[in-house]
């Protein structure tokens, strides 16, 4: 009998990706998938080494799977993805009881590590990672989700090319590389096809798919959205992380013009401070990031804007924060992350003078929080209750529907609760709902009796 894997997927939603292309490779091996990590004979921790915080949760995790290891509750130990990247020496010598370790370019050796873990020939450590990472990954299984609904990532490029000062990416994954169009179209209508319902297009900037694909390095985005915009079936998809300059006309019409996209784009724009921005290395979104809200409104009108800020970053001084804090109350988006800035090895701002203090980055991060909370509140009351929207149906739990409109999108945006639900509904049922009040970042709607459902009905209308 072949060990059991179990997974522990930490990070972002890229990530999950990988961890799926894992799993994927030990079924195409005939190798069984536990239900979960503690009824696993190994233990697969696939980690986040992009700040602090990522790093020590995944340590943590790590600590944990070898403790149970160690009162034999597992037979092994694998850890995969970017720490393992980043750090592939230094991990081997902080964790010895760990069996393997796969960097984001051995994700198939998966297969193999296993089986001799199973047949007792993994003699000692294995350290698999490439210096320059380059592949490219068609999940075997393409069905095989770990998303706990009925919605799927469909990760449509690897890498970055930006050169962001602040940022490891490029060293941990590697130059920007986009996944053939005839790849990703198989993949999305295999999904579409076993029944989910919400394409989540992600890579660490969509805007940038296509250009190394073609010979004058242009995007091909639009023309990939439109073919899958033409697949059969009631279904959404969205766009998530995209460069603000990199926002074109024609991807804005093709929003405002879908019969399938939500209206809704997550365009990061770090700072609003152009003296910052040249900091970071993003001088070229400097214009893009200062005109963004209003010209995406005024292209795509009820379009549900996400955007992330980093506070702290060198040099910033309480002048700079106030230009972004004036520049959020002013554009007022409506969904927003702050990260206080970590020196992170490898960058170029790791050794970057003026470093504001921790407790005052962490202070700017909280105020910039609770601008946003206040803008929510006012929004939601004066633009959401009362609205008529269209919520699909993720999971049900002991006090009703859990569901999600357009304009959240999973695990960052908060969800809806949905009442009138009929007993025979299912998740990945697209159904009206009206807005009858919100709490926090999570909305509160009623189930209409009749009206139509589906792509286009949304809070984007």
């Amino acid at each position: 009998m072949s060990l059991s894997v179990g997974f522990i997927s930490l990070g972002c939603s890229k990530n999950l990706v990988d961890t799926q292309v894992m799993a994927g490779f030990l079924k195409e091996g005939k190798i069984t998938l536990a239900h979960s990590p503690e009824e696993a004979d190994v233990i697969l921790i696939n980690t986040c080494a992009f700040i602090q915080d990522a790093r020590e949760e995944a340590a943590e995790a790590i600590l944990q799977a070898c403790e149970q290891k160690k009162h034999g509750l597992c037979r092994a130990v694998i850890v995969a993805g970017c720490m393992v990247q980043r750090y592939r020496d230094k991990l081997a010598e902080v964790f010895p009881d760990v069996d393997a370790f796969l960097g984001v370019d051995h994700l198939e050796s998966i297969t193999e590590i296993v089986n001799r873990l199973d047949t007792g020939t993994l003699q000692k450590r294995v350290i698999a990672t490439s210096r320059k990472p380059h592949k490219l990954y068609n999940p075997a299984y393409p069905t095989l989700i770990f998303s706990g609904g009925p919605f799927g990532y469909l990760k449509i490029a690897e890498g970055c090319d930006h050169r962001c000062a602040f940022c490891a990416i490029p060293g941990i994954r590697g130059s920007y590389r986009s996944r053939r169009r005839e790849d990703l179209l198989q993949e999305a209508t295999s999904l579409l096809n076993a029944g989910v319902k919400e394409l989540n297009l992600i890579a660490q900037d969509v805007m940038r798919y296509g250009t190394d694909l073609s010979a004058d390095r242009k995007p091909q985005l639009v023309a990939f959205l439109r073919e899958i915009d033409n697949l059969d079936g009631d279904f959404w998809f969205r766009l998530l992380y995209g460069y603000p300059s990199a926002v074109t006309e024609d991807l804005l019409e093709l929003l405002a013009t879908s019969r399938h996209a939500c209206r809704y784009l997550d365009v990061p724009i770090q700072h609003a401070s152009p003296k910052i921005l040249r900091a970071m290395g993003r001088a070229d979104a400097i214009e893009g990031t200062l005109t963004l809200t209003e010209r995406l409104r005024q292209a795509v009108p009820g379009i549900t804007l996400r955007t992330t800020c980093l506070v702290g970053f060198p040099g910033e001084t309480d002048d700079d924060f106030e230009e972004l804090l004036d520049f959020i109350r002013a554009a007022k988006f409506d969904h927003l992350g702050v990260f206080p800035y970590s020196p992170e090895e490898g960058t170029r701002a790791f050794d970057l003078p003026d470093l504001p203090p921790q407790e005052v980055a962490e202070e700017r991060a909280e105020r910039l929080l609770a601008t946003q909370r206040r803008i929510v509140r006012e929004r939601a009351k004066k633009e959401l209750v009362g609205r008529k929207d269209t919520a699909l149906l993720i999971r049900k739990d002991s006090k009703g529907w859990i569901a999600r409109l357009p304009r959240q999108a999973p695990e960052v945006d908060g969800v809806t609760y949905v009442t009138g639900i009929p007993p025979k509904a299912a998740p990945g049922t697209f159904c009206p709902v009206r807005i009858t009040q919100y709490r926090g970042y999570d909305l509160y709607a009623e189930k209409l009796r009749s009206g139509k459902t589906g792509k286009r009905e949304s809070s984007n209308a």
